[in-house]
């Protein structure tokens, strides 16, 4: 057995992808699929800020995309929105504060449908959040798993959306975050009762360190069901990528 740090990377078929927005954009991104078998559920992550340093290689987005798809027969999409740059390349356009960027979820989504992913679920982080709870609704989605909600763009009209929606909503709030809290955040999606609101002791709003990268991936995988949590520590050598 050999044991799964923080850079290991585990088998997956990995295929770099672009998507195409309806004002014209190319976005780049990346797709890991499940080797040797299909998908059971399908997580479309949405990465903090762009202008403060978020992107598609997000640590947190990244290590679902290195652990998920051997470990919980995920598939894991990610891309850089409008404007943003990453080792994968720069998706064309601008930063547009959460407006235009509607759009860039729809091309995300428009890829899953062509390519039959099933069972998706939209992953947000920080930013990624805003555009989960202002746009998700507008596609066939299971739900939405939110890290580190700021609320700052998403209003209470957005939350309000979400009260007697079908999809299933999750928030899990870091203890020491920077912009929201567990107290604060469980009063702000009151709005939404059956949203599931999970405080996180001693987590901070960027999720450094090993230790709460394995609680959100145990959190998120638990939540879509495919495979039983907490996920493995360590698993033979033949599960990593060659």
């Amino acid at each position: 057995m050999k044991d799964i740090t923080s850079g290991s990377v585990l088998r997956a078929q990995r295929e770099d992808i672009e998507l195409h927005t309806s004002d014209g954009l190319r976005l780049v991104g990346e797709l890991a699929m499940p080797e040797g078998r299909p998908p059971r559920a399908t997580l479309v992550t949405l990465h903090p800020l762009p202008t403060a340093g978020g992107y598609m290689d997000s640590h947190v987005l990244r290590k679902a995309s290195w652990r998920l798809p051997e470990l919980a027969d995920l598939a894991v999409l990610r891309f850089n929105t409008r404007g943003t740059s990453s080792p994968r390349g720069t998706s064309e356009g601008s930063f547009d504060g959460g407006i235009a960027e509607s759009a860039d979820v729809a091309a995300a989504m428009r890829l899953v449908a062509e390519r039959g992913l099933p069972n998706p679920w939209i992953v947000g982080w920080s930013f990624g959040t805003e555009l989960a709870l202002k746009y998700g609704l507008e596609h066939p989605i299971r739900g939405a798993i939110l890290l580190s909600p700021p609320l700052h763009r998403a209003t209470d009209t957005d939350l309000l959306a979400w009260a007697d929606a079908k999809p299933e909503l999750h928030v899990l709030v870091p203890e020491l975050d920077d912009f929201l809290q567990p107290d604060e955040a469980a009063r702000r999606f009151a709005l939404v009762p059956r949203a599931r609101v999970i405080g996180v002791d001693g987590a901070k709003h960027l999720w450094v360190g090993e230790k709460y990268v394995r609680r959100v991936l145990d959190e998120i995988v638990g939540i879509i069901g495919t495979v039983e949590v907490p996920l493995p520590e360590a698993v033979t050598e033949a599960r990593f990528a060659q």
